[in-house]
């Protein structure tokens, strides 16, 4: 069972993102402030759910949370100044975009770049402890789930629709043959050095 609160006094904001690992698209967090009394006996990490039940609680989410959001940084910005920061900065974009401000951030993971003003706390494999990081990793994933089937539309061949970007054998397959798009992070290794990409 997910705790739903870190301090019961404070106002929290669940902080995730989603894409870390791609090879091509934006990495995306989500901010999420939900009600004291918020409870659903589904909601769990991300990656722990069915696509389905993802999109059925992100209905919910968005519904019933106090407040949320959802930031993008996308390839080029990754490329510019690496994953680790660009993940930091797009949970800062999504806590920006929030009309109400949090007292405190949970942050899934073990590091974090502070955010002016807002005090946070770290937690390993935090989307499977508290119940607003649990929502703001659906809410991240769906965004960019979402996201990279429009764009598998504009590149079809990549399967972006499934593979969502992530280091598939088709989507590596996929580079061999058609090559790099706009949306490939330039800086990863997008395939085995024994391959040449161009």
């Amino acid at each position: 069972m997910l705790a739903a609160r870190f301090s019961p006094n404070l106002r929290e904001a669940g902080c995730d993102e989603a894409g870390r690992g791609c090879l091509a698209g934006p990495v995306v967090a989500a901010a999420v402030i939900l009600p004291d009394s918020f409870t659903h006996r589904q909601l769990n990490d991300s990656k722990k759910l069915s696509a389905k039940a993802r999109q059925q609680l992100r209905i919910i989410i968005e519904q019933e949370a106090l407040d949320w959001a959802v930031a993008f940084v996308d390839n080029q910005e990754i490329d510019k100044i690496n994953i680790l920061k660009a993940s930091f900065l797009a949970m800062h974009r999504a806590v920006e975009q929030l009309t109400r401000k949090p007292d405190l951030l949970l942050i899934d993971g073990n590091r974090f770049t502070p955010y002016p003003g807002i005090a946070h706390k770290c937690f390993v494999k935090g989307d499977g402890r508290f119940l607003a990081i649990a929502a703001a990793s659906i809410l991240a994933k769906t965004h960019r789930d979402e996201y990279m089937q429009q764009l598998d539309k504009k590149h079809p061949g990549y399967g972006w629709g499934k593979n969502m970007g992530y280091p598939t054998q088709a989507h590596r397959q996929a580079l061999k043959t058609l090559g790099v798009t706009s949306y490939h992070r330039q800086s990863f290794q997008l395939l085995p050095r024994q391959y040449a990409l161009f």
